[in-house]
């Protein structure tokens, strides 16, 4: 079998960024997958489920309330590696044209109080494994090293 794409970045050398996965075609219409890298693969702890769990019940809550965007959102979700978080966009679209929707979405992360969207025993099959606080800093690590100074870097895969 052939090596699919994602397992042929290099890990060793790839920094918390904001990348373009890939782009597919998907019954005549594009999608672009985001790579939303949030820590240094196998350099640094990954997240723990209860933080991504947040992150990914706030997440996807902003995104699919986001003005222009929500109607193009096809999923937000986590990586099973736990360093990051793929979003797939109806649509053909750069890092910098994603750039102020994700930083929206961390500011509401780190802004956000109260509970959790969707955190209960009706509306989520693992509601109690959350982490509001934990999501919040890595959500502030994130930005302050991505989103903060842009680096371009940090928005191609390393060759």
């Amino acid at each position: 079998m052939e090596k699919i794409a994602s397992f042929q970045v290099d890990h060793l050398r790839l920094l918390p960024g904001l990348y373009v996965s890939r782009v597919d075609e998907a019954g005549g219409a594009r999608v672009t997958t985001f790579d939303l890298r949030m820590t240094a693969p196998n350099r640094e702890p990954v997240m723990g489920t209860a933080e991504v769990h947040a992150i990914e019940h706030l997440g996807a809550t902003y995104l699919r309330n986001a003005e222009g965007w929500k109607q193009r959102v096809i999923y937000f979700g986590p990586m099973g590696c736990r360093t990051g978080f793929y979003l797939l966009l109806a649509g053909e679209y750069g890092p910098e044209d994603v750039f102020a929707l994700v930083r929206g979405m961390l500011d509401f992360i780190i802004a956000y109080e109260g509970e959790i969207p969707g955190a209960s025993a009706r509306d989520c099959g693992n509601y109690l494994d959350m982490n509001l606080a934990m999501a919040k800093y890595y959500a502030r690590k994130y930005r302050a090293e991505v989103f903060d100074a842009p680096d371009p870097r940090r928005m191609v895969y390393p060759g």
